[in-house]
């Protein structure tokens, strides 16, 4: 599409990222998804109607997309560069995150998740390595995308479709996704956040689908202010759930909060702050891109 390549960023289960910039010079985050999708016909009309559906997603805490090759040879699309590290990577350096700073992240969150419902879009794939952590907030990732590789044609080849500690029973039976399946995805983020560990253990990943379609989630590690909100979540059914509206009226009621969903300089614990900024000083623009 006319981007210069500058470092890769990482790697998952639908393509690698790469860093790259605007012609202006702004840096963006650009997937180019793996070769066997882009083989597989079914795929490429899905990714084309997912992108068509995230180019009208302009939540304040989503990565917005900024360009797309739908009919490129190899399949890709760029968003907007976000200097932080994903909640995955805050989690397994420093550990489990105070009560008030996984209040603040699961409204935000939520909102933007409600950006993203609002199209008609279900995420399908909510989980700490698709929240990455800015300065003024968190911005959720990868929107949508899932929803492409969602076809038996590319499930048959062993392409897993959604992460199981965050998959919800409906999700994990087979069962359509509804904005209540990320509803329970973000409970079960909340869950790793606060706790270091998912609501259904680290085992191997058919064990805990079974648990999380038959059991309860184990939530004696939460703090007690967190429970009640992620136990609702968490439910079974996903008509037992909180709305995404429901999940920011209770985080703006907790008293850990005051009433105040703000992200100012002391939403996140210092250590973590000094490693944000770090992040935001990586992408200078290169000579090559001026």
């Amino acid at each position: 599409g006319g981007y210069r390549l500058f470092a890769r960023l990482g790697a998952g289960g639908m393509g690698r990222v790469y860093l790259s910039y605007t012609p202006g010079g702004r840096p963006v985050a650009l997937k180019v998804v793996r070769p066997e999708l882009a083989e597989d016909p079914e795929f490429r009309a899905r990714f084309a109607q997912e992108v068509t559906s995230a180019r009208r997603i302009h939540g304040l805490f989503t990565a917005q997309l900024v360009d797309a090759g739908v009919d490129a040879a190899t399949p890709w699309l760029a968003t907007t560069y976000v200097p932080g590290p994903s909640l995955q990577q805050v989690v397994q350096r420093f550990g489990p995150l105070p009560e008030r700073t996984v209040l603040l992240l699961i409204a935000g969150i939520a909102e933007a998740l409600q950006a993203i419902h609002a199209t008609g879009v279900v995420h399908r794939d909510l989980k700490p390595g698709n929240v990455l952590i800015a300065p003024d907030g968190p911005r959720v990732i990868d929107f949508g995308i899932a929803r492409a590789a969602d076809a038996g044609a590319l499930t048959s080849t062993g392409l897993r479709i959604g992460s199981p500690a965050y998959m919800a029973p409906e999700q994990a039976t087979g069962r359509p996704a509804t904005p209540a399946t990320d509803v329970y995805a973000l409970g079960a983020l909340a869950v790793h956040v606060a706790t270091g560990t998912p609501p259904f253990g680290d085992g191997p990943d058919p064990a805990t689908l079974y648990r999380a379609v038959h059991e309860e989630p184990d939530l004696d590690p939460v703090p007690a202010g967190l429970r009640g909100l992620l136990l609702g979540c968490l439910a079974k059914r996903p008509e037992d759930r909180p709305t995404t509206a429901e999940v920011i009226a209770t985080v703006r009621e907790h008293p850990a909060v005051a009433g105040h969903l703000r992200f100012g300089d002391d939403w996140l614990p210092h250590p973590l702050t000094s490693q944000i900024t770090r992040h935001a000083e990586l992408p200078q623009v290169p000579a090559e891109a001026a």
